[in-house]
Formats: structure tokens, C-alpha cells, sequence
């Protein structure tokens, strides 16, 4: 679990009651994590983002970097809370215009995420949001995308991190979180799913 989880506040419990747990979505032995329940309960979704605009509000973020498609979700709205622009990094060829992109590892072939050249600039602070941690794979594509250009990675935070998920990357086999770490960057979530 991670050391800087914000587990004593009493919204916490709220927040993960309201995700919903679909069996077998999108395929069998899937036990997919719903948060689409949470922005369903005005109270749930207002206490998820405040949970974050209140560990970031005084930490000087410039950019919020939100992976597509949920942290399409929670990246708006707390960038806009804290003054910050918002840049979402997408699937390819998504973006018009001019992109850069980086490439990462999925458990059978490569994805990619991209961003618009120029959104984010050397010298930023960002913030990456997505809605759940699972391999870390994401994140990490996220966090070496805007390092690339500069910018200095605060940390990564979501709503809900997996257990016991692996994947193989360029750093080792490990559990998510311990992957964004290994990237050199620190990891929050709201809400661990046992």
C-alpha cells in the first residue's frame, strides 16, 4: 500500500463504496473496477477531487496531465482548482495537429500515448491523473513522455490502484505502484481494491 495514501480521511470509505465491481467485463475473470458510479453521486465525485486539490493546491503544479480516457475524468477539474493547465495525453493519432509520443509495453503488444508538442514546456510541474493504477505501464509512458520535454514529474495520483497485478517492463517484474516508483516518481491513490 502506499505510503502516501491519504487512508485516515473519512471521505475515503465513501468514495470506495461507490465504485461499482462488474464481474466478467470485459471478459471472463475480469472483475472490472466501475468508477463511472462514483461520478454518479454528486457528494462521491466532489470528495475525489477535493482529496486532490487539497494535496496539490500548495505544491506549485503548473500542468495536469490526464491519461485518456478517465483521467479525462478527474485531471480537468483539478486542474482547473489549483490553476493549473489541463493536457491530456491520448491513444494515437487522436490529436490533431503536431504530437510527440511514447511507446510502451501491454501484456500481448505496444501501445502508445501522445500529447501536442508544446503543451508542456521544460521547467514544468505535473501532475498525471488516470482513474486506476493496475501494471504501471501507462504511467510510466506517461511520466518518460513529459520528462522528455522537460518537465519535472510530481507525482502520478489516481482513484484506485489493483492488487496483484505484474508486468514485465524495462525495470523488473513488480506490482504497479512499484513501477511508477522505480520510474522515480511518487504514486497516490485513493482507494486500494482487495
Amino acid at each position: 500500500m502506499s505510503e502516501n495514501k491519504i487512508e485516515e480521511d473519512p471521505r475515503i470509505n465513501g468514495i470506495k463504496t461507490k465504485i461499482r465491481v462488474v464481474p466478467d467485463f470485459p471478459k471472463k475473470g475480469i472483475m472490472f473496477q466501475d468508477i463511472t458510479t462514483v461520478l454518479l453521486d454528486p457528494k462521491a465525485f466532489k470528495d475525489t477531487i477535493d482529496l486532490f486539490v487539497e494535496r496539490y493546491r500548495d505544491k506549485n503544479i503548473s500542468v495536469v496531465a490526464g491519461i485518456e480516457a478517465r483521467g479525462f475524468l478527474f485531471g480537468p477539474p483539478i486542474a482547473l482548482a489549483i490553476g493549473a493547465k489541463f493536457v491530456p495525453l491520448r491513444k494515437p493519432k487522436k490529436l490533431p495537429g503536431e504530437t510527440i509520443f511514447e511507446e510502451y509495453e501491454l501484456e500481448y503488444g505496444n501501445d502508445r500515448l501522445e500529447m501536442h508538442v508544446g503543451a508542456v514546456e521544460a521547467g514544468d510541474r505535473a501532475l498525471v491523473v488516470d482513474d486506476l493504477i493496475a501494471t504501471g505501464g501507462t504511467l510510466c509512458a506517461a511520466i518518460n513522455l513529459l520528462e522528455r520535454v522537460g518537465a519535472e514529474v510530481v507525482e502520478c495520483a489516481c482513484v484506485i490502484e489493483l492488487p496483484e497485478l505484474k508486468v514485465c517492463c524495462r525495470k523488473a517484474e513488480a506490482q504497479g505502484e512499484a513501477i511508477v516508483h522505480a520510474c522515480g516518481v511518487p504514486m497516490i491513490y485513493l482507494s486500494y481494491m482487495d
